[in-house]
């Protein structure tokens, strides 16, 4: 799945949308003008929201006569800001799109460059971690009563689940034991993410739309109180003192808005940080860990309207 975002800063909300749930984000550079500003914001974005991978794409190598000094003078200005911004780190690729060099195959232009093409490296990137290696998170969508039994559905969104697993239901802090899993109807033992599935408790717990199902002792943090990164994507501003609902995996709850890190207000495509309050805990991880279950929205109690996509910033 492609996402092509515009680059111009009043469309930093459309990137926002974009890099949200990339796991790979191409960030496409003129030879010929080198690190602007846009690359700059681009690259920001990509570090906010924590794209795993990221493509420096140096295109228009031909109008540069394929010189291997301009390209390495592109990289090394972008990797000065890369490492500012804290990205780990990206895959620099010469690419003329108009000639095809480097696009689907390496070019006779650049013997010099000796890594993949774009394409070539876009289908043999790892995008897919270990389940295994990540802490199960399942927030329940909708409860299911067949036969007197309880199954609770939702998406696994991270890590795997299995069945004699022993789980706890936040934000209540209730434990169980999965007792049964059920992936398209049919009964299995396991469940990893990001399958669809239901699953049955061995005991009677009041579990509900909006809870988060955990297995193991890694758990989320349960809080009030929510320090976050922020894009504002809507017209209208966001200011200290505004009543909103959060939106957390399936979880929604009324907030105040506390503190705006030193800003009056935050207006369409800023980027910025905000403190809440909500009325109910949420169950939050780190957004650089596990970012579905760090990532929020927040939305206009009055007309449903999104206003602000915010990453939780755990201390």
């Amino acid at each position: 799945i492609l996402a092509d975002t515009p680059g111009h800063v009043q469309y930093t909300r459309n990137m926002v949308t974009g890099a949200s749930t990339a796991d790979l984000a191409v960030v496409l550079i003129d030879a010929r003008n080198g690190v602007v500003e846009q690359t700059r914001r681009h690259a920001a974005v990509a570090a906010l929201l924590r794209v795993p991978h990221v493509v420096l794409a140096v295109n228009k190598m031909d109008l540069v006569g394929y010189e291997e000094k301009d390209f390495q003078r592109i990289v090394e200005d972008f990797a000065g800001h890369a490492a500012e911004l804290g990205l780990p780190g990206f895959t620099a690729i010469p690419v003329s799109a108009l000639c095809g060099d480097n696009v689907v195959e390496r070019s006779a232009h650049m013997d010099w460059y000796t890594g993949p093409a774009l394409l070539e490296f876009l289908e043999t990137v790892e995008v897919a971690g270990d389940p295994d290696d990540a802490p199960a998170r399942f927030p329940v969508q909708y409860v299911i009563r067949h036969d007197g039994v309880r199954h609770y559905a939702g998406q696994l969104v991270s890590g795997r689940l299995r069945v004699g697993d022993r789980v706890t239901v936040h934000p209540s802090g209730q434990t169980s034991e999965i007792t049964g899993i059920d992936v398209l109807g049919t009964e299995a033992d396991v469940a990893y993410a990001p399958q669809s599935v239901s699953v049955r408790l061995a005991d009677e717990r009041d579990v509900s739309r909006g809870d988060l199902i955990t297995a193991g002792t890694d758990v989320p943090s349960l809080s009030q109180d929510v320090r976050a990164a922020v894009c504002h994507l809507a017209d209208r501003p966001l200011r200290v003192g505004d009543r909103v609902l959060v939106r957390h995996t399936t979880r929604t709850v009324k907030a105040i808005v506390k503190d705006l890190a030193g800003a009056d207000e935050l207006t369409a495509n800023d980027l910025g940080s905000v403190t809440l309050r909500t009325a109910e805990p949420l169950a939050l991880d780190d957004y650089a860990r596990i970012r579905r279950t760090g990532a929020f929205l927040l939305v206009d109690p009055a007309d449903g309207a999104t206003l602000t996509a915010g990453m939780a910033v755990l201390d």
